[in-house]
């Protein structure tokens, strides 16, 4: 899932409002309008993922994975840049929409179903991606930290991870809201994302996400709950410690600023990780 830019946005506006015709399903299960949600987010990732692997990675990255690839707005996109592609997700219905995308583009890539936490390849990548939040989806320590692991597993010496998921500050506002919209041709979605619940001792932020899509004179409305696993800088150096085979090489926000490495305190809450694995 994907936020905006902001991590903890300010707790104002209304409610997002829900009718009797509101589905309450997993948002994943409608890829079309959770891929039209974050578009315009694709080549800004693309771009800092291509920078990245420039400046941090031992010779050439030609072949990439992206575990929990969902609807594959950025498999595609690299695909398209000349990159070799490996993706992965476990919905069914977002990888059959990245195999429509793919053919409809006439692209290619190794597209098949497995689980972030534990998952394995024939052959080793160059480096890999998980740009936002998807590795919050792990809910505890164990399945995090295989994820780790795994992804440690199937890169190459000298290949990179670059990972991105919102940390929660220690003071950080624990209610909050934020909206956006996208459109595509006569599709409008408007999502709303709001904090339910937050269980700092069980590391559990509880969220709801609302989407409202207008096509013409129709409407469609979906409701969708569900947990993140929660990180506080300090908290993600102690897992990041159980995996020497990954370095922390640098620390970005969701602006991918590639010339401008931050410092990792309890002040950064957008936060996307460069590691490396030794060569």
């Amino acid at each position: 899932g994907k936020p905006g830019r902001s991590g903890r946005p300010d707790n104002n506006g209304k409610k997002c409002s829900m009718t009797k015709r509101a589905v309450i399903a997993n948002w994943y299960d409608y890829p079309q309008y959770y891929d039209i949600a974050f578009r315009s987010e694709t080549r800004l990732e693309a771009d800092f993922i291509e920078a990245a692997c420039g400046k941090y990675c031992a010779g050439r990255a030609v072949r990439l994975l992206e575990p929990a690839c969902g609807t594959g707005r950025l498999v595609a996109e690299l695909a398209a840049r000349g990159r070799q592609l490996v993706g992965f997700d476990l919905s069914e219905s977002s990888l059959a929409y990245l195999k429509r995308r793919l053919a409809r583009r006439r692209l290619k890539a190794d597209i098949f179903r497995a689980d972030m936490a534990d998952f394995s390849l024939d052959e080793p990548v160059d480096a890999a991606y998980s740009t936002f939040d998807s590795f919050r989806h792990l809910l505890t320590e164990s399945a995090a930290l295989s994820h780790l692991k795994s992804v440690a597993r199937s890169l190459r010496p000298g290949g990179i991870y670059i990972l991105g998921f919102h940390l929660l500050p220690p003071d950080a506002d624990e209610q909050c809201i934020e909206r956006w919209s996208e459109r595509q041709g006569r599709t409008k979605v408007s999502v709303t994302l709001r904090v339910l619940q937050t269980d700092r001792r069980r590391r559990v932020e509880n969220l709801r996400v609302c989407l409202l899509v207008r096509q013409g004179a129709k409407q469609f409305r979906l409701r969708h709950d569900f947990p993140f696993r929660m990180y506080t800088a300090a908290q993600f150096r102690r897992l990041l410690a159980k995996v020497p085979e990954l370095e922390l090489r640098d620390v970005y926000d969701f602006w991918y600023e590639i010339d401008h490495p931050l410092v990792l305190d309890n002040q950064i809450s957008d936060t996307v990780f460069v590691l490396k694995k030794g060569e």
